[in-house]
């Protein structure tokens, strides 16, 4: 068995694409996942499963089959995320608060010249930096002020993209053990 973390994009914002995490958790049960966990109420899901083969696809057809909803979802293993964490570029810097760290991942790696146009804006005391499909965000005036959102992102890099916040990162990377 392998550790993975699922995290689903745009459920239960505002009232839109509700989804119950007990009903979550029983669909990922009922499609052969096991040791099923979920976290807060915006679609983290900390899972094993024997293969690891095509559970971003399992996941989506299963949640419209089940609640409708067309929701986009990573999957990625607890070795990736732990990764993902261990190489985020502002930890290092020891005078910035990580309640103001985000991780965005994108559905793949953008293209250098759209990377690189919105590289060259200005964000005020926001910052990102991008890594292959993962962007870090620092924003210090909080997120929910900042423009680098997933729409942002989505638009500017024709990509999806799906944001936590770096206390959701690393309480998902305990809940798979590896912390």
């Amino acid at each position: 068995m392998k550790t993975f973390i699922a995290i689903l994009r745009g459920i239960n914002v505002s009232g839109h694409r509700l989804i119950k995490m007990e009903a979550l958790k029983k669909l990922c049960i009922d499609n052969g996942f096991e040791n099923v966990q979920t976290y807060i109420q915006s679609g983290n899901i900390v899972f094993d499963h024997p293969d690891g083969k095509d559970l971003e696809t399992v996941l989506t057809k299963a949640i419209k089959k089940s609640f409708g909803h067309d929701v986009p979802v990573t999957v990625l293993s607890a070795t990736e995320w732990k990764k993902i964490l261990d190489s985020n570029p502002y930890v290092k810097e020891k005078t910035r608060d990580t309640s103001f760290f985000h991780v965005t991942v994108l559905s793949g790696k953008p293209e250098k010249a759209l990377l690189e146009k919105i590289q060259a804006g200005s964000y005020g005391n926001d910052e990102f930096f991008c890594k292959g499909n993962i962007i870090y965000l620092y924003c210090p005036g909080g997120y929910g002020k900042t423009k680098l959102t997933n729409s942002f992102f989505e638009s500017k890099l024709k990509l999806g993209a799906t944001t936590r916040n770096w206390k959701t990162m690393n309480v998902l990377l305990e809940m798979a053990g590896q912390k």
